[in-house]
Order: C-alpha cells, then structure tokens, then sequence
C-alpha cells in the first residue's frame, strides 16, 4: 500500500496525505528498502499498475540546469520511465533504451545505466505537473533521507554501548558522546524540516510549500551525509569495511543527495524566496 497511500479510497487507495507518506518513506530509509520507491509512489494515479506495483515507474529528472549524464536506476526492472522536462511530464519505455550498465555503481543496492540517448516520449503532463511532481519527490526523498540519518545512528550507538576499550563501553568515553549526540541533532533537525515540508504539503496556505520542501531538503540530505560519516568514525576501523552496514548509509546517502534537486540548488532557491519577499 505504499505506491497508493495519497490515493482517495474511491480510486483504490488510502486517501492519506504528505505528512504520512513522510513518515513512511522515513521508515523505508531508516531500513534502507531499495528501488525505485519514490517514481513509483508519484506515479499512482498516472500511470495504470503503479498504485499497486504491478508496474514498475523509474524516472529522470531534466529539470536540473545540467542533467548529464543520463543515469537510469533500476532500469532492467523497469516497466515504465517518466521524464520530467521543464515543459512537462513524459512517459518512456525503457525496454527500448540504448544504455549500458554502469560495472560498480556507488550503491551496491542501486544499480545504474548510463543513457546514450533518450527518445522524447509520451507527453502526459504539463509543464505545472513536472514542477509539482519533481516538489513532491524532494519531500518524499527528505523522508527517505531523514531514515537515513536516524539508521546511521541507531547503528552507531548500539555499536558505542558494546565496543569495549580499557575495559569499558567505548560509548562511556566523551569524545564518543559528542559525536552521538552531535548525530542526533542532525538527525532532529531533518525531521522538523521534513515534517514540516509535508505538512505544508497538506496545507499549502499556511507556508511557502517550496522554501519548505526546499529546507527539508538541505537539512534532511546535510544530515543523511554527515551521520553515516560520523557513524563510520564511531565505528573505527571496522567502519571502513564492507561487513559493517555503515557504508550502505552513507552511498545510499550520497546517492539520496542527486534525487529531484541537490542541497546547493535548493539552498539557491530558498536564497531566491527570500530574496524576492525582501524586494
């Protein structure tokens, strides 16, 4: 029920709204679920089997000043590619993509094609529905990204309170407390942002729902990054191996942070909000 959650009932879904589609694709984060979660979860209502996962919907955002190259996740599970373009929405089919595999993609749990070349598509939505969508995708990633942040910690943290060194808990020492604690302010900080962002969602006049999708974005992606980093140092040198879940966090983080906008094109759109309510 995940793709249908903000479906109405009488269409086949929930009929909930933002805010608690946030704190399911928190929980997707926190246990790190791969594929493509949030292009199928957007596409319930567009196109027909996404709602219930019949059919597979990756997607490309364009609407970035440089989209190059062209990487595609998930692509061999893919039923259906959608495209937002700066003039609108556009659907693709994958099966007839030029594209070869990328050998080692950063996310062991996310694999990747680059595109030679993509063919226009099926135009199914304007230009206002590619900017609505690709909103909606910050926020959902902020969740995903607030998971993150909180997985990173609950690992560190339960490796502090066992790891023994001069025979006490490594988590008793206050160099190690510090860098816990620093990691659950960051981690509180992506929550309020990505709270608030689908709470605004749900109640677009209350707020400026894209400086509010746009802050969850920086916080919740600075907080991903920088606590599966800290979580790595907790870790020492175990940290840096692949028997330690600690590096999934982080390249899923790093990958987390090029989905529907990065945290320094968001932080030039919030500068821009704010600029233009001063002028």
């Amino acid at each position: 029920g995940v793709f249908a959650l903000r479906l109405p009932e009488d269409e086949g879904g929930v009929g909930l709204g933002y805010s608690d589609a946030l704190v399911v694709f928190e929980e997707l984060g926190r246990r790190l679920v791969p594929g493509p979660l949030v292009w199928s979860h957007l596409a319930a209502g567009l196109v027909d089997g996404a709602a219930t996962g019949e059919t597979v919907v990756g997607g490309l955002d364009l609407t970035s000043p440089d989209p190059q190259p062209l990487l595609v996740e998930h692509l061999e599970s893919l039923d259906v590619l959608l495209v937002l373009r700066r003039d609108g929405v556009y659907r693709v089919d994958p099966r007839g993509l030029a594209a070869k595999p990328v050998e080692v993609p950063l996310d062991p749990l996310t694999p990747v094609h680059e595109v030679d070349s993509l063919p226009e598509g099926e135009r199914i939505g304007d230009a206002a529905a590619a900017a609505r969508l690709r909103l909606e995708g910050a926020a959902l990633v902020s969740g995903l990204q607030l998971g993150l942040a909180e997985g990173a910690l609950e690992l560190a943290n339960a490796y502090a309170k066992e790891r023994q060194q001069f025979g006490r808990p490594i988590g008793g020492f206050q160099a190690v407390k510090h860098l816990l604690a620093e990691m659950f302010i960051k981690q509180e900080a992506a929550r309020a942002g990505a709270y608030n962002a689908g709470a605004t969602l749900d109640a677009p006049e209350v707020a400026d729902v894209e400086r509010a999708v746009a802050s969850a974005k920086v916080t919740a992606g600075e907080a991903a990054i920088r606590n599966a980093r800290t979580g790595i140092q907790v870790h020492g040198g175990m940290g840096f191996t692949w028997e330690v879940m600690a590096h999934y966090f982080l390249k899923r983080a790093w990958v987390l942070e090029n989905a529907f906008g990065t945290q320094d094109e968001h932080a030039e759109r919030i500068a821009e909000i704010l600029e233009a309510s001063l002028g």
